[in-house]
């Protein structure tokens, strides 16, 4: 993947600061499962911990999973105690290990923006992908205060935090790149999330380097922007430590042949 962005070092906290609630994580599995099922062997690209293909694997869907990392794989084999649950590649998902037409489908959730060369990864999709199958993508949003304190942070190191790859939520490029690969998109049904996780809490995890946009800084300027965000933080929203449910929308596309 050249430049793109792996998660050796998100493995052991991945799930803790991606997962999404129950009732999402169930919305979901009936969403893709209603996508895909009953077209043979779908592939996970960037299939990471398995949060999201262990439950579809649990619902029947016949799996195969791809990833950069293996530290991300290996949190997938030990949440499936200790074995393998279906094929599993460590590799590069802009030059994919498989035969043209292996799959039945492909779907991919938070990965494009950690990519640069997206193109080249959808490109790789549709080669594998068998005529007449399906391929559904979901991107990262952002939004609200979290937007507001990521863009400030980038403000005081005097960087840009924009993604390597797809812009988040920039479904409309996406769009246009799977037409010319000769698909029709769908919009599916969004499904809504809610949190009430506090700002308090949010710039913790920016302390800890958690985020892939904290990565390639020099820690000691992490911790100096978020000691400078504190106080904006708490002027501009009010007390971090109160809890603030917001909701947001994840949206799925799936592309289907033209």
């Amino acid at each position: 993947m050249g430049d793109s962005v792996a998660f050796d070092r998100a493995a052991e906290v991945y799930d803790a600061t991606r997962a999404i609630s129950e009732e999402a994580m169930a919305r979901t599995i009936e969403l893709l499962t209603g996508e895909v099922a009953g077209r043979g062997r779908v592939l996970e690209v960037g299939v990471g911990t398995g949060l999201l293909a262990l439950r579809l694997h649990e619902a029947g869907l016949n799996l195969a999973g791809l990833d950069i990392s293996a530290p991300m794989v290996s949190q997938l084999v030990q949440k499936a105690g200790g074995t393998v649950p279906f094929p599993l590649v460590i590799g590069d998902a802009t030059g994919m290990p498989f035969a043209d037409a292996s799959f039945g489908g492909a779907y991919l959730r938070w990965v494009l923006h950690l990519v640069p060369d997206w193109r080249g990864l959808i490109a790789e999709v549709a080669r594998v992908v068998r005529p007449g199958g399906e391929f559904l993508a979901s991107l990262g949003t952002c939004g609200g205060p979290r937007q507001e304190i990521r863009e400030r942070f980038g403000e005081l190191l005097g960087v840009s935090l924009d993604p390597v790859g797809l812009g988040w939520d920039d479904f409309a490029s996406l769009d246009r790149a799977m037409a010319e690969l000769g698909t029709t998109a769908r919009e599916l049904p969004p499904i809504h999330e809610g949190s009430d996780e506090s700002l308090g809490e949010y710039l913790v995890q920016i302390e800890r380097g958690l985020w892939s946009w904290t990565w390639d800084l020099p820690e000691a300027d992490r911790l100096r922007a978020v000691a400078e965000l504190r106080p904006w933080a708490e002027e501009r929203f009010g007390p971090l430590d109160e809890r603030r449910p917001f909701e947001y929308a994840t949206r799925w596309r799936a592309y289907d042949p033209a």
